[in-house]
Formats: structure tokens, C-alpha cells, sequence
């Protein structure tokens, strides 16, 4: 029995790092695996999306442990989906022939709900298995690979067994079995194996999560060929309630695959992407744990599922959202939390792993996200605006959603015009960002519209004056005279691409002066290529050392305001060079680099959320 620390060891690629944007993604809804172009997983936590790390090579070559699986000889690679599926497909090619391996994880049990604190899976869906299934489709190809998990994030030791022709690894909380049908020789407490097919035959590995009631089973090749079809089956069944048919359905239908592989079925829950500390800039500091649920995301997602026709998911997401925010379900009476765990929790205490260098050194590598505990008004427009949406094209909400409505709706009449962190979640300190009171306007205006169109009991009178207050609020100090553009924050003069939503969440028309103005202005200061930031940290400091890249929903909420505006040529011009931007599989981080290099955690669920709507009201707009 041998035992691994979590020291270095031999490293794949000689310690060297793929680019983010090299990688493809496969899940069981409960997390998922990042597999490189050279058939590596560099990031897979085992068993949801918020567990410690079993291989994370991608934030440390050395000590984060990975599964290698590739050709021998020197190859050329290239890597896609399965047709409409979230299969993966990487291909070598070599002097002696073409070779293939399919990655995915079996989806068991995708239906069961739980009763709002999240249940632990068991049997087929507590397996996580994942199928490496291998292939030399043309000639003869060698392969080898090498199985070497660090659990804990690296940290936590483990100890490897034979059990027949099974691989175990052990450490404190969690047991993983590898089978394969291919010998596996032990080295120290990693696996390798050396193999070489011909043209037609297959290999197949496979890791579960083990103890409990899941036993360890092998996995031979006819299994393994059926769980493939099964697969496929799966996520062509899933996509075809889509019912977008518009002119970039290949892209579309790609971010609705994506949304869904970062569902947390159990819940409901949508992670805002299933990474930690991938930077924002290489050597920089910006590096958050993004595996977790933004309240933010509420409406953009709502908005997305129910545009394409997944109300099923919409609707899983919203019980999720009200358990969380309702005071009779036992939640907040004060400030709504900005993010919770997928399973419901409140608790992320942020801490940093000094032991592992970060990506490409990029450290810290931090768990745990400290803007949980900050003020964001923005989200309670967020959250109603879901909730008008899921009222308005779903089904009507409940009168005890309605009074969880009304409690929100009274909070922010009482408290918009405070000072908080902002939709940046800045750590700059609290400003009275107009983004926030546009959003704030939105909550109330929202449950006005719920109100008259249901004939629902509200406090209408004083709803009426909030929002009213709030709209000449922002009309008077959040426009800058000198800079002829709504700005960043009340009485300021720094630009902001947060006013982009003005006019998607219909506070100001799309065509008014002062809008277009404002569009011109971001277009000359913010606007590169298409690609748009978020703002100059130089002009208006937000705590945070370096630079960071163009932030791509706010590229694709530009597409969208140039499209409310009229400017389709500049519209669709600013879509199509954004899609040039995409991974070679139609993933994108959360920024892109000033090279056009993915930068951030990956994929992001947000920037896929924006691409749906750009999208889709661009094809509506183009006709």
C-alpha cells in the first residue's frame, strides 16, 4: 500500500499549464470535469461542484493532481461535442493512425428534488461515474495514461490498494475506485498504464466514487458503449424543448448545453461558473471561488431558460431562490445574502491555499468568497424581476410568494438610497452605485406591474412614490453634464458598463437622447473591438492590485443595447466578432485578455446567460 501527500511529483507536460480556454467540460449535474486538448483532466471535484478538488493541475501543475490520458507518439489534437450533446470528443492524430477518447459522466437521477437543504445522493447519481472510453479508429495508436488524484485540493494524503483488477484510492473523506480494462501498473500511489490498440478496438477507464451504498462494479467495454448511448440520448432529449430557431442556434444551443451542465440538480441550483482562481489577470490578485449562486443571476437566468422553452429548470431554480429569501420559510428579514451554496447554506468563509501556486502562479488560490457578506441593492431587482418573469410566462406565483414579494418590495422602499458594494462587488468601499438604484427601481416597479395585472393586494400608493423618487434620482445624479453620459455612481463622473442595463431592464428607452449619448460615451472609453470593460480601475479604484480584461456580459449587454437602439449593422458586427472570441468548443470565462485569451473562471455561466439574449432579441430585432 503506498501513500501520496499532495507533494510534487513527476508532472504532466513538465509542469507546464494549458490555457483556460483549452479545455472542454463534462458533468452529471452535481459537478463536473475540465478536460484539456490533450486529454487531460485538469480540474474535477468529487462529489458536487463545491467539494474540494480531486485533480486540480489547472491551478497547480505539480501538486494538484490529474488524469492524463493521451497518445503515446507525438500528436496533433482536436476536440468537440458530440452533435448536441455534452459528450466530449478529443482526437489525436499521428503517423500511425487517429485515436480517439470520449469523456462523459452518466446523468442517474436528474429528476429528484430535494426538500430545500439538499439531499446527499445515493445509489447511481451518489456514483459520479466518469467513462474514459478510448478508441483507434484508423491504423494502430499506443496510449498512455497516468491516474494521480490530490485530494483536499492537494492537501490531503491518500493511500492507493489493488482490489482485483481495480485501483482504490483512499484518503479522509472520500474513496475513489478506477477500473479499466487495460493491466494498470502502481506507482507509488498513482496508476499508469501503457496500451496500444488497433484499428476497431477499445479500451475504457472509469472512476466512481465509492463507500455507502455505492459498491465499487467494473465497467466493461458493452457497459461502457451503452452508458454512451444513454448519454447521448440523455442531453439530445433535454435539448429539444429548445425552441430557438434563430440564426445562431449552433452557439445558443451550445450555452444552453453549458447552463445546464452547471445545474446542481438536487436543489435547483446554478453555479455562477464551476471554478475556483482562475485569474482575472495572469500574476494578479483577482482570483474568487465562483461555485456557488448569485441571487444576480436570478432574472438573467429565468429570462434565458424560459426564452428557449426550459421551464422545468426556470421553475427549479425559482423554489430554490424563495426558500432562501422567504421570512416564513425562515429567511432573511434584513439584507438578503448576495450567494449561497448550492445546497442552501449561508456560511463561505473565504480562506486562501497558500500550498498551491495558483495558475501559471497566479495566486492566491482562494475557497470560499468574503462578498458574501456584502450589501448589493442590485439583486432585489434581480430577484423580482425573476419572479415577475416566471409569474408572467410560467405559472403565477403563489399568495405566500406574493407576500414574500410585498416583505422585499417594503425593504427596498425603505433602504435603496444607502451606499453599498455594487454589482462589481467592489472592495473599494461603499459608493451609491447607479446601477444599484436603477436596479432598485426595477424591484419596484416590477411588483407595481405584478400588482395592477393580478389585481394582487400592495401598498401601492407608497410603491408608486419610491419608484418615482428613485427614477428622478438617477435622471438628475446619476447624469453627468460634463461627461454627457449616466455614470458610474451618484455624483460622479467615472463611466460604468453597468449602465447597460438601463435600458434592458427598461428604465430608459432605448432611442431616448440621453441614453444614446450614454452609448456613445461607453462605446469611446469602455469599447474595443466589441469587447467592453467594465470600467477604469485608474479612475475609480476598487481595492484589487493590476488590471483585468474586457468582461464578456458586458459585450454581449452591449450587442443588446445596440440593438434596443436601432444600430443593428453595429450590432450584429459586435455579436459576430464576440463569437470569434469563444473557446474552440463555444465556451467562454468570465473575461477576455487584451491577446483575446480566456481569463477567469471557466465557463461562466453569466456570459452564456448574455449570449442567449443577445441573440435572441438580435434575431428578433433582424427579423
Amino acid at each position: 500500500m503506498a501513500e501520496a501527500t499532495g507533494e510534487p511529483g513527476t508532472a504532466g507536460r513538465d509542469g507546464r499549464y494549458l490555457p483556460v480556454a483549452d479545455h472542454g467540460l463534462i458533468g452529471d449535474l452535481r459537478t463536473v470535469a475540465l478536460v484539456g486538448t490533450d486529454g487531460t483532466i485538469d480540474w474535477y471535484c468529487c462529489p458536487s461542484f463545491d467539494a474540494p478538488s480531486v485533480f486540480a493541475s489547472i491551478l497547480d501543475a505539480g501538486r494538484g493532481g490529474c488524469f492524463e490520458l493521451g497518445a503515446t507518439a507525438t500528436a496533433r489534437t482536436k476536440q468537440f461535442y458530440f452533435p448536441d450533446t455534452n459528450v466530449l470528443i478529443t482526437r489525436f492524430f499521428t503517423e500511425e493512425g487517429v485515436g480517439e477518447i470520449q469523456d462523459f459522466m452518466p446523468v442517474s437521477g436528474e429528476g429528484a428534488q430535494d426538500d430545500g437543504e439538499g439531499a446527499q445522493d445515493d445509489g447511481e447519481a451518489g456514483r459520479h461515474r466518469l467513462i474514459r472510453r478510448v478508441l483507434c479508429v484508423r491504423g494502430t495508436m499506443s496510449f498512455r495514461a497516468r491516474v494521480a488524484p490530490r485530494f483536499g485540493y492537494g492537501a490531503e494524503p491518500h493511500t492507493l490498494r489493488a482490489a482485483g483488477d481495480m485501483a482504490v484510492f483512499e484518503s479522509a473523506g472520500l474513496t475513489l475506485a478506477l477500473t479499466a480494462t487495460v493491466p494498470l501498473e502502481h506507482d507509488g500511489a498513482d496508476v499508469r498504464a501503457e496500451f496500444k490498440l488497433g484499428e476497431g478496438d477499445s479500451a475504457v477507464f472509469a472512476l466512481d466514487r465509492v463507500g455507502g451504498e455505492v459498491a465499487p462494479r467494473g465497467c466493461p467495454r458493452a457497459e461502457a458503449e451503452d452508458q454512451f448511448a444513454a448519454t447521448v440520448a440523455y442531453w439530445r432529449r433535454w435539448l429539444s424543448a429548445s425552441r430557438y430557431r434563430g440564426r445562431w442556434r449552433e452557439m445558443v444551443h451550445r450555452s444552453a448545453l453549458t447552463l445546464k451542465l452547471l445545474t446542481y440538480a438536487p436543489t435547483g441550483a446554478i453555479v455562477a461558473a464551476p471554478t475556483t482562481s482562475l485569474p482575472e489577470q495572469i500574476g494578479g490578485e483577482r482570483n474568487w471561488d465562483y461555485r456557488y449562486v448569485w441571487i444576480r443571476d436570478a432574472a438573467f437566468c429565468v429570462y434565458a431558460l424560459l426564452r428557449l422553452g426550459f421551464a422545468g429548470e426556470a421553475g427549479a431554480f425559482m423554489r430554490f431562490l424563495t426558500r432562501r429569501v422567504s421570512p416564513g420559510a425562515g429567511g432573511p428579514s434584513g439584507p438578503l445574502q448576495i450567494m449561497y451554496g448550492i445546497d442552501g447554506r449561508t456560511e463561505l468563509p473565504e480562506r486562501e491555499l497558500e500550498h498551491l501556486q495558483g495558475h501559471l502562479g497566479s495566486a492566491p488560490v482562494r475557497i470560499g468568497n468574503a462578498a458574501a457578506g456584502q450589501l448589493q441593492l442590485d439583486i432585489y431587482g434581480a430577484l423580482i424581476d425573476s419572479i415577475y418573469l416566471y409569474d408572467k410566462w410560467a405559472q403565477p406565483i403563489s399568495s405566500d410568494q406574493w407576500d414574500d414579494v410585498c416583505a422585499l418590495t417594503d425593504w427596498v422602499c425603505d433602504n435603496w438610497d444607502q451606499a453599498d458594494e455594487g454589482i462589481w462587488e467592489t472592495r473599494g468601499g461603499r459608493r451609491r452605485f447607479l446601477s444599484s438604484q436603477v436596479m432598485c427601481w426595477v424591484a419596484v416597479e416590477r411588483a407595481v406591474r405584478m400588482a395592477n395585472r393580478r389585481g394582487l393586494p400592495a401598498d401601492l400608493p407608497r410603491w408608486l412614490r419610491v419608484r418615482d423618487t428613485i427614477y428622478r434620482r438617477v435622471m438628475t445624479r446619476g447624469w453627468s453634464a460634463s461627461r454627457q453620459a449616466f455614470v458610474q455612481h451618484q455624483d460622479g463622473d467615472v463611466l460604468d458598463a453597468a449602465v447597460l442595463l438601463m435600458p434592458l431592464a427598461k428604465f430608459v428607452a432605448p432611442t431616448d437622447p440621453k441614453w444614446l449619448s450614454t452609448l456613445d460615451a461607453l462605446a469611446a472609453e469602455l469599447v474595443a473591438d466589441s469587447l467592453v470593460y467594465r470600467y477604469d480601475p485608474r479612475a475609480s479604484p476598487d481595492g484589487l492590485r493590476g488590471e483585468e480584461g474586457t468582461f464578456s456580459i458586458c459585450s454581449f449587454w452591449y450587442v443588446e443595447a445596440l440593438t434596443r437602439a436601432g444600430r443593428l449593422d453595429e450590432a450584429r458586427l459586435a455579436f459576430e466578432k464576440m463569437l470569434t472570441y469563444a473557446n474552440h468548443l463555444g465556451l467562454y470565462a468570465e473575461e477576455i485578455s487584451r491577446t483575446g485569451e480566456q481569463q477567469g473562471n471557466f465557463p461562466q455561466a453569466f456570459t452564456h446567460l448574455s449570449l442567449i439574449s443577445a441573440a435572441f432579441n438580435l434575431d428578433r430585432a433582424l427579423g
